[in-house]
């Protein structure tokens, strides 16, 4: 009886001991189960807004890298508007130089037309420079007494009844009006004459043939024009020989 009784409480302490046990070992599953539900759940969490980054990402560059009929047709609009600025810019350019080269050559064709007469007028000069000296070479009272009645002939039925003053007053009359036809014909080419006595002496435009000391007067101003001077237009075409104030300090 004894042994029966040790049995029947052997059997009930291990039916015990297994419960206790096998509810342990539950709490134990249920525990470990619930953490890793816990662990996974903040896993995704974590991971969430770093997924969504990566995928905005992406996106972004997949539009980027997109490429589109309407984005082709705009850089092609880009590239050709660049294209027509540089076009107009260098159009505008040419334009310039082109005027630039049509007032040059306008200018130079001018200044061809008025100076081409500049060696040929050059030359008249000494024509001129002789007529004029022979009129200097006839005096005035010479030239008065051609004019009196004392200086015509005695015989009136002679041939030659004009007296020699006479002759030479028409003679110089005709040179006087060859010397002014020629100065005339000249002006018509822009080549003026200029006489600087008095001026300041300018080696630019005059040439001077000697020196002296005048007494009253300013010192490298013209006291005489020996041969004058003559311009075509704006440009010297001989300069005007001169005599010059010498300072005497």
């Amino acid at each position: 009886m004894n042994a029966v009784y040790v049995r029947q409480a052997f059997r009930s302490s291990t039916a015990s001991l297994s419960s206790r046990t096998i509810g342990r070992s539950s709490r134990d599953a249920l525990a470990s189960y619930g953490r890793r539900i816990v662990g996974t759940r903040q896993y995704s969490d974590d991971k969430a807004p770093a997924a969504a980054e990566a995928d905005a990402e992406k996106e972004v560059e997949s539009d980027r890298t997109e490429v589109t009929p309407e984005t082709e047709l705009l850089k092609t609009i880009k590239a050709k508007e660049a294209e027509t600025t540089d076009l107009k810019s260098r159009l505008q350019y040419l334009q310039a130089d082109f005027l630039n080269l049509q007032r040059n050559a306008a200018r130079e064709k001018e200044q061809q037309r008025d100076f081409a007469i500049t060696r040929f007028a050059g030359d008249l000069l000494e024509t001129v420079d002789v007529l004029a000296l022979a009129l200097k070479s006839v005096p005035d009272d010479v030239l008065a007494q051609a004019d009196s009645p004392s200086s015509a002939s005695s015989d009136p039925s002679s041939p030659n009844s004009k007296s020699i003053q006479t002759y030479l007053k028409e003679l110089h009359q005709g040179v006087d009006m060859t010397h002014r036809l020629l100065l005339s014909t000249l002006f018509k080419y822009h080549v003026k004459p200029f006489d600087p006595t008095g001026d300041q002496f300018d080696p630019n435009q005059h040439e001077a043939m000697y020196q002296a000391p005048i007494p009253g007067k300013e010192p490298g101003t013209i006291l005489e024009c020996q041969k004058t001077g003559y311009m075509i237009k704006d440009r010297l075409l001989r300069a005007a020989q001169v005599g010059v104030v010498q300072d005497t300090s």
